[in-house]
Parts: structure tokens; C-alpha cells; sequence
């Protein structure tokens, strides 16, 4: 029978190209797995992290199995990015792709008996064929979702067939129940085997049964009176196959799987098991501060709950293949999940790059098929940022062709950068499709979200549409009473989540939304808004601590459960007799007391804003709802703290001022000029990067416009190298000042290319 035997402990680990050993090197560091060697430097603001290949070694006695011909496998979880395994000093596996189980058989290579020598090369160095190539997260090196050993009898479910489990669930409801078709791969079938498979309900008691001969194992079994999985209740079948011979039981899987139905159209939105249930979710990275990616099933299990309180009924896993562990919580939460791969902002034009999307397509699909909570299948993220070509546009359909011919009862995904043209042939590739939008942050007004999706849902009434990102950074330490774009406050993420929650509850057409992003996350290039090496945009701290406002303004909208919050409760310190005080609420009204007194009363819909009086020194603040409360104190001081707002927020405005000042007389109403032979916003970042007086100009352009820095070498330059400052103004729209992309093309016009 099957062993599975985890190898968490008692690693040797050197984070240096040290070469294969050929004895367990005492001399290396002691280590756990799951361990990465980023899970400081990916995100502690130093501007870079280590990159390399480093090694990991351990011994491990070689399994016995009962019979004859038995079979050893190597079961790595996930290595980012690219890893090999060396046996007792012979290579016996490399894998491309830092995201997915592979898994290789070193029977041959283990000794008869006593111990082995396992190492396992990572690297998370560059490769032109391995993606992602470049995208806006750290990635991460290591062995850090584990490894395991697996014995084997030498007739067993497959192992090596993309890192599956060897056997294929696919519930279809029907009159009166369900039918599942199950299919088993199995390893040296013969006529003396059988497979048998039971299904058994959430109560552990059989529902279905089949026998199947080892050598033709598909048949469909069916269920009556099949429960659905639904969201408000994510019922589970568990499915076991035995592959048995005679009266004896060579090998064992089971998996968990669900009953539903689902459906998108592009003027109702999304519907499971024939309801219409808009979706509305969260997209999550899966590292943590001072972990990194190296998670255990607890701090998976953790962040899941987290999102449950939220109310959310979706999330949006990015960008790559996560922990079996989260998926499994998902299926357990009722959460319906868009799975993709790391097919994200910059395509290689090198075919093998191709090939590598294509395996980790396959990888994610057959990993994750029987997962009921996976509902969408995304081919690629902002990939638009590096550029279109027809190229391009066939590797999409092609990867589209596969998904759909490995999982055709699933729907495939894009999500497209938000310059993506409305018309264009990335159109229509997908089942369905949706766009990243920031504007309110990155560009444009927070106003400017429903005129857009309004237009293109006009413009394409075929397609099904959905937002697959939203969202602006909001930095707990920064506040005041008139937030803005761009000053990175507590108070404008808030505002910013209040007017997309409202832009989203009046179209349920929209089939799906996520906010970008549940959790702060590691971006060891960026610097902005006074903390480095972060993605401040979570609704949730980095580490798991501090709920941001705007997670409560979700869970009035999302969640169920009655509830009241206090917005500001880190803007402790306020100047003035009298103070704004924002309350979210999932009640029909609200009431506020300021120092016991009853301060006012509103009925509204889950946004309650009341003016109050402070007195001197603390006041204490109790907002009503129902039965539930919430309370806070407030002390009214003379003068705010300095710590509460950004520096750079006023350096911004005095910069753009002195920006335009240098420009002149110049009349930037008039037509643009492009000078033969001069640079301009039309030519690429990578090729101003050549004229260190040209890129100086951009790259301050793009700091008083974003506060955003740019620099060559860097992961965000590798994102950004193939636009062109007229690329980034379109997509700023107007966040841009009047005349902004003018006045940068008044400088670049005076400075000459070298011949």
C-alpha cells in the first residue's frame, strides 16, 4: 500500500551555489521545511532580494514495500523557480515553474538499505523561458510548501502525469441526484486488478459504488438526491479508489468533490446551481511578513477565515498556483475560485517560454480539477503591459484551446491591463472576461469606474464582464479630515472601497469582482507612500494584525451577520471643535453617542456619517446598531501629529509646480511636436533609459504623477521597459495634471539621439 512520508525536518541548507555534495554537509545551516531563503529581504525595503540558486540536502532510509518491484517517489510541493533532485549524487528531476507539484521516481537510485542522500537545487534566479517573467511581487526561493517521499507497490495511481493525483471526478447534477465520472490512471495495469470506488457523503456513509477493471477504469456512478455544493453550504463527497487485486488493496487515493452547476451571461452575471449569485471577492497573494511564501496549512487556514469574515463568496488566486491547503479551504468556505497561472505582464517571444506556460497550464488544471470551488481557469494577467503582437494573440488562443480541452466543464479567463483596447483582438478569446482598473489611484477618479464599465458593457453586450482587480493603498499611519488620491491615508482607501461597493451593488451584471488585494503583500522593487518593498493596497496588515476600515466597510456590504464599526480608530488625535465620524453598518440605522450624550441618529445603507463636537483631551465615541456596538477614543488636541501625513504628499504638489515652471513661455495647448532625430513620450522606457538626461526627466514625470520610482534592474522596470511615457499618461488619464504629457515632450524634444 501507499506511504506517504512528510520530510519537514532535519534539512541542511546553504543559501550559495555550492555544488552537489557528496556526504550530508554538516557544515550547512539546520532548517524546516516549509523554508525560503526571501522571507526577509522579499519585502524588508532594501530595494532588492536575493536571487540565486541555493541548496538544501538531507538523508532519508529507503521504504520497504511488502511486495517485490515497489516504486519511490520524490514529492516536491512547490520550489521556486526552478529546482532539481539529486539522489545518492544522480539527478533524477528538474522542474520549471516555482508554483506546482512534481514529482520524480528515484527507486533505482535508492540503496537497498540504509540511508540516501537527498539535495534539491532552487533557484529563483531569471530565465528567459520560465514565467513569470516579470510581474509586480517578490518571487520567492525555496522549498516552501514542503516535500514528502511516496511509496509505492509498482502497480499504482499515477504519479508522474503533471503532478496529478491519478484519478479524475468530474459530478454532473441530474434528475433526482448527481452522476459522477470517474476515471483512474493507473501505472502497469493487468487483468488480475480491479479499481474500486465508493463515494461516500459528509457523514462518511457510502452513497455510490463501482468496480472497474484496472485496464478500463472509466464509469460513471450515480447518486441520488445529491446534495449541492453551494456557498452558504459547500457540501463535500469524498471519492475513494481502490485498486485492488483479489482480496488484497495495492493502492489507495481519495479526493473531495462537490455537485454544482454554474454559468455566466453577460447581462445577468454569474449563476450557480441556476441561481444568480453576483460574485464578489478578494484576490490574494500567499505570503506573509517575515514568512514569506513559506505557509503552513495553519496560516492558509487562517487567511481563508479571514475572508470569510469579510463576507466575500469569491476569491481570485494571484498569481499562480497556490497551497493544496488553501484550495482545500475554499472547497470547506464555499468560496467560488478564479485559479491561473503566471502568465503575467511581459511575454517572451522565446518558443520554449511558450512550453512553460503550457506545463504549468496543465500542471494547475490536472492538480486542481477536482476541486469544486474552482470555477475559473485565468490564461494571463495584464500581459498587455509588454506589448501586443499576433504572436501574442496565438499563444492566447492556444492556451485557451488546451484549458478547454483538459477541463471543459469549467469556464477560461483573462484579466486584461486597463489599457487594453475595447476593440482588439484579445477580445473574445475566453469564456469570459474582465479588466483591472485603478482609477481613483492610479489614474483617472474613483467616478470614472461605472461610466466605464457602463460603455463597455454597451459597447459589448456578448461579453461577460467582470473587474478583476480594484483597489488604492492605504497605510494605517496616515490620516486626516480631507483625504485624497495619492495621500496613501487610512480614510481614502476607505472612501475609494465605498464608492466601488456601490459601483458594484448596482450591477450585478458584473459577473465578478475582486479587490486588489485581501492582504498586504511583498513587492521587494516598490517604494511609495513611505513603505518599501510592500503592496500597501490589502484590506488586511502584512502581517495579519490590523483589519483596515475598508475591510469593514466589505463585511456591512458582504456580510450577513449583524454588525457596526468605527471608522478612524487610528486617527486618535484630531485638531477642532468638531470631527467627521464615519460609521459602517450592516443595520437599518445607527445611532452615535459623543461622552454619553446621544449625538445623533441615521437610517441609511451601510454608510452613516455624523458630525460631532469634541471637547478637550479624550473624548469617548459609541456608535449603535441594533444589538451590536462599537466605541473608540478621540483626543482633540491643538495640532494633528506630523506622522499623519506623507511628506512627499505636499513635496508632490510643490514638484509638480516647479516642474511646469521649467517649461516657460512654452504654449502647451498646441499641437505636440516630434522632432526627427529627438526623443519622445512615444518612444519606449528602455530605449530613453539609453540617455541618462532622458530618463531623469521620465523618471521624475513618473514619481510627481504616481509616486511611483522607477529604476533599470528592478522588477517594476522589467514591467515597465517596453511602454512609453505617452502609454503610462493614457492610463493615468486624468490623475495627470492639464498638459502634463506636453510638457514632458517639450523636454524630450530638446535632447538628441545618438546616431
Amino acid at each position: 500500500m501507499r506511504k506517504v512520508i512528510r520530510l519537514d525536518h532535519d534539512w541542511r541548507f546553504i543559501q550559495e551555489d555550492a555544488g552537489l555534495p557528496d556526504v550530508l554537509p554538516e557544515g550547512w545551516k539546520k532548517v524546516d521545511l516549509p523554508h525560503t531563503w526571501n522571507a526577509v529581504d522579499g519585502h524588508d525595503g532594501n530595494g532588492s532580494y536575493s536571487r540565486g540558486k541555493c541548496w538544501y540536502a538531507r538523508s532519508f532510509e529507503t521504504p520497504v514495500q511488502p511486495l517485490k518491484g515497489g516504486r519511490v517517489y520524490v514529492e516536491v510541493l512547490a520550489a521556486g523557480q526552478q529546482a532539481e533532485v539529486y539522489v545518492n549524487g544522480t539527478k533524477a528531476a528538474y522542474h520549471e515553474g516555482g508554483y506546482s507539484i512534481f514529482r520524480a521516481d528515484v527507486t533505482g537510485l535508492c540503496r537497498e538499505a540504509g540511508e540516501n542522500l537527498l539535495v534539491i537545487a532552487c533557484s529563483n534566479e531569471h530565465r528567459d523561458r520560465v514565467y513569470p517573467q516579470s510581474a509586480d511581487f517578490t518571487f520567492y526561493g525555496g522549498l516552501y510548501r514542503g516535500v514528502n517521499l511516496i511509496s509505492v507497490p509498482d502497480t499504482h495511481f499515477d504519479l508522474e502525469y503533471y503532478g496529478g493525483p491519478g484519478l479524475q471526478v468530474t459530478p454532473r447534477p441530474c434528475e433526482g441526484g448527481a452522476v459522477f465520472e470517474l476515471v483512474s490512471y493507473i501505472k502497469n495495469p493487468d487483468e488480475n486488478l480491479t479499481v474500486l470506488y465508493t463515494i461516500s457523503d459528509a457523514e462518511g456513509k457510502e452513497a455510490g459504488y463501482a468496480c472497474r477493471p484496472a485496464q478500463d477504469s472509466k464509469v460513471t456512478v450515480y447518486v441520488p438526491n445529491a446534495r449541492r455544493w453551494e456557498i452558504d453550504d459547500p457540501y463535500l463527497y469524498t471519492v475513494t479508489a481502490i485498486l485492488q487485486r483479489r482480496n488484497e488493496a495495492v493502492d489507495e487515493v481519495s479526493l473531495r468533490a462537490g455537485v454544482r452547476d454554474f454559468s455566466c451571461d453577460p447581462q445577468k452575471g454569474f449563476f450557480l446551481n441556476g441561481k444568480a449569485v453576483p460574485l464578489r471577492g478578494v484576490s490574494r497573494h500567499q505570503d506573509r511578513l517575515y514568512m514569506g511564501n513559506a505557509l503552513t496549512a495553519r496560516e492558509h487556514y487562517e487567511d481563508a477565515l479571514i475572508i470569510k469574515e469579510l463576507g466575500a463568496n469569491s476569491v481570485r488566486l494571484a498569481h499562480y498556483q497556490h497551497s493544496q491547503d488553501f484550495y482545500d479551504a475554499c472547497d470547506e468556505m464555499g468560496f467560488v475560485v478564479w485559479a491561473e497561472i503566471p502568465f503575467i505582464s511581459v511575454m517572451n517571444q522565446d518558443p520554449e517560454a511558450h512550453l512553460n506556460c503550457i506545463s504549468q497550464l496543465k500542471e494547475l488544471i490536472v492538480q486542481n480539477y477536482h476541486h469544486p470551488s474552482v470555477c475559473f481557469w485565468g490564461i494571463s494577467n495584464e500581459i498587455l503591459i509588454g506589448g501586443i503582437s499576433e504572436h501574442l494573440v496565438e499563444n492566447h488562443r492556444e492556451l485557451n484551446a488546451i484549458a478547454k480541452e483538459l477541463d471543459p466543464t469549467r469556464l477560461t479567463t483573462i484579466a486584461h491591463v486597463s489599457m487594453t483596447p475595447q476593440d482588439g483582438p484579445m477580445h473574445g478569446i475566453t469564456d469570459i472576461e474582465s479588466y483591472n482598473h485603478y482609477f481613483g489611484w492610479y489614474g483617472g477618479r474613483m467616478e470614472d469606474n461605472g461610466p466605464w464599465l457602463d460603455h463597455f458593457h454597451q459597447v459589448h453586450p456578448e461579453i461577460c464582464l467582470g473587474l478583476s482587480e480594484y483597489g488604492c493603498e492605504g497605510i494605517i499611519t496616515y490620516h486626516g479630515p480631507e483625504p485624497a488620491c495619492k495621500d496613501y491615508s487610512e480614510e481614502y482607501q476607505a472612501l475609494y472601497h465605498e464608492h466601488m461597493a456601490q459601483v458594484l451593488e448596482e450591477r450585478p451584471w458584473i459577473w465578478s469582482s475582486y479587490v486588489w488585494n485581501m492582504f498586504d503583500f511583498g513587492c521587494a522593487a516598490r517604494d511609495e507612500g513611505g513603505v518599501a518593498g510592500r503592496n500597501n493596497k490589502g484590506l488586511v496588515t502584512f502581517d495579519r494584525k490590523t483589519k483596515k476600515d475598508s475591510f469593514y466597510l466589505y463585511k456591512a456590504y458582504w456580510n450577513r451577520e449583524p454588525m457596526v464599526h468605527l471608522c478612524g480608530k487610528r486617527y486618535a488625535q484630531r485638531a477642532g471643535e468638531t470631527t467627521r465620524i464615519r460609521v459602517y453598518s450592516n443595520q437599518p440605522s445607527v445611532t452615535l453617542y459623543v461622552n454619553g450624550e446621544k449625538a445623533g441618529e441615521q437610517h441609511g445603507n451601510k454608510v452613516f456619517v455624523f458630525e460631532a463636537a469634541l471637547k478637550r483631551g479624550d473624548n469617548i465615541i459609541l456608535a449603535e446598531a441594533g444589538e451590536c456596538r462599537d466605541s473608540m477614543t478621540v483626543e482633540r488636541v491643538e495640532q494633528e501629529p506630523s506622522i499623519y501625513t506623507l511628506p512627499e504628499v505636499e513635496e508632490r504638489a510643490e514638484g509638480v509646480a516647479n516642474w511646469f515652471r521649467t517649461i516657460g513661455d512654452m504654449d502647451l495647448k498646441a499641437p505636440m511636436e516630434f522632432p526627427e532625430g529627438m526623443y519622445s513620450i512615444r518612444d519606449s522606457m528602455e530605449e530613453i533609459a539609453e540617455n541618462p538626461e532622458a530618463f531623469e526627466i521620465v523618471a521624475t514625470a513618473v514619481k510627481l504623477a504616481t509616486n511611483m520610482k522607477i529604476e533599470p534592474g528592478t522588477g517594476m522596470w522589467d514591467m515597465l521597459k517596453g511602454m512609453s511615457p505617452e502609454d503610462m499618461v493614457k492610463m493615468a488619464g486624468s490623475l495627470m495634471p492639464e498638459g502634463f504629457a506636453e510638457s514632458i515632450q517639450a523636454k524630450l524634444s530638446r535632447i538628441k539621439k545618438k546616431a
